[in-house]
């Protein structure tokens, strides 16, 4: 139904794309922040005597685990509340606990620190998709959260980068602390130059007659939408070849390659947040002008990257040649990041209104706990185990799991593609 609001408010082109700018921003110290713990690990671990399970924990199930758990509820609150509150006062909490992580002085200590940027993070993303399918259409949607997405990318290239060289020449606790603080700043300057756009802003409709759904009943709803449960189960399982690979890269070129820190974040700069970045542009663009005449694009794209990817991933992890490595890790990352924007965009249009922020926190929940929270884990578990037997190599055998990780992912994509038309069809408002 139309918005017949009188006090509806006009945004500018102009000024949507800045706050879609400003919200990347967000994402970005959001990656920064939690993926710094990666390019720091191997300093962390002989600083503090940590072995590579607890190394998977710290980098993996013990930010997934909170992160996931408190993003439900945060985002039911993000769905019915002020959603720029939220991302503002998580930020902050987020940045401080990063700069408190660099004054650890154990494993413990760390691990909490840990969880207390998994706590502040879970407020950010599903808040600032809300705002954004409120700012941009439909046809515009996953280009827009491409964009903003593209936020993972640049957040893991700067932290790789200065984390990488900043833990070469200051130690890791200075890098954690520098990085740390700007987002506290950044948080203020949100706030008061970001506005809270009406729901349904975006297709000229009016909350006054959107259904207001129990948390259980959102719920409920999504998981009964067969496409939904494919597509972030897959994005889940793609996810732990994702983080596995990506958060023990670093550890695999000091270990295996004998690369220096600031050399592996340079590279991995590049290749993890440049790559990265181009992906989920690639992904966002690609499936909204392929997606108009047959929507199934949405996800038989990124169907196709990941398949591409396989054979590639393989030849990275085989290789004895650390520039075949850095080399491939750019392409690699490039195809494995097309699925997200996709995702979150048809994840939006199967719910109402006020549902769009939980959507995301469900889909979320699979993303992180899956594969953020089990795949660095594992693989830590699986390089442990295999250790003893096959010294540094057992690193190399533990990250082939996910070759078959993406294989299952794959086919789970593009199960979800053979029901998305149906689910978005019945969507309600």
């Amino acid at each position: 139904m139309p918005n017949t609001e009188a006090t509806k408010p006009i945004y500018t082109e102009k000024y949507k794309k800045y706050v879609l700018y400003v919200l990347t921003g967000v994402y970005i110290f959001n990656f920064i922040d939690r993926q710094i713990l990666v390019i720091l690990q191997e300093s962390i671990k002989a600083d503090l005597n940590l072995s590579d399970t607890q190394l998977g924990l710290l980098t993996g199930l013990a930010f997934a685990l909170f992160y996931v758990t408190l993003g439900i509820p945060i985002a039911r609150l993000a769905d019915n509340t002020n959603r720029k509150k939220i991302i503002a006062v998580s930020l902050a909490i987020w940045s401080a606990m990063t700069v408190i992580s660099g004054r650890a002085m154990n494993f413990t200590q760390l691990l909490l620190a840990r969880v207390g940027v998994g706590i502040g993070e879970a407020g950010a993303s599903p808040a600032a998709h809300s705002m954004i399918s409120d700012y941009f259409p439909a046809n515009r949607r996953a280009t827009a959260l491409a964009v903003y997405s593209m936020g993972i990318y640049i957040g893991i290239l700067l932290g790789y980068l200065f984390g990488g060289w900043l833990d070469e020449f200051f130690g890791w606790r200075t890098a954690l602390m520098v990085l740390g603080v700007p987002g506290i700043l950044y948080s203020v300057f949100f706030y008061f130059t970001v506005k809270e756009p009406p729901r349904g802003y975006s297709e000229n409709l009016s909350t006054k007659d959107a259904a207001n759904y129990s948390l259980f009943q959102v719920f409920g709803l999504l998981m009964n939408r067969k496409a939904f449960l494919c597509l972030a189960l897959g994005a889940g399982i793609h996810c732990f070849s994702v983080y596995g690979v990506g958060n023990w890269l670093p550890s695999f070129l000091a270990r295996l390659h004998g690369m220096e820190r600031g050399e592996i974040g340079t590279w991995l700069a590049i290749g993890s947040g440049g790559g990265g970045a181009l992906g989920v542009w690639l992904g966002g663009y690609l499936t909204d002008k392929y997606g108009q005449e047959n929507r199934r694009m949405y996800l038989i794209i990124p169907t196709v990257a990941i398949l591409v990817s396989i054979p590639l991933l393989a030849i990275m992890l085989s290789t004895a040649n650390k520039y075949v490595v850095v080399g491939g890790n750019i392409v690699v990352k490039t195809l494995w990041s097309f699925y997200l924007a996709p995702c979150i965009a048809m994840a939006h249009g199967m719910v109402g209104l006020r549902m769009r922020a939980m959507a995301s926190a469900v889909f979320y929940l699979f993303l992180n706990l899956i594969g953020l929270g089990l795949g660095p884990l594992f693989i830590g578990m699986a390089s442990d185990y295999l250790t003893p037997e096959y010294g540094q190599e057992g690193l190399r055998w533990a990250l082939t799991m996910g070759i078959g990780m993406s294989i299952i992912a794959a086919f789970l994509f593009w199960r979800a593609s053979v029901y998305l038309e149906q689910d978005l069809d019945a969507a309600p408002k």
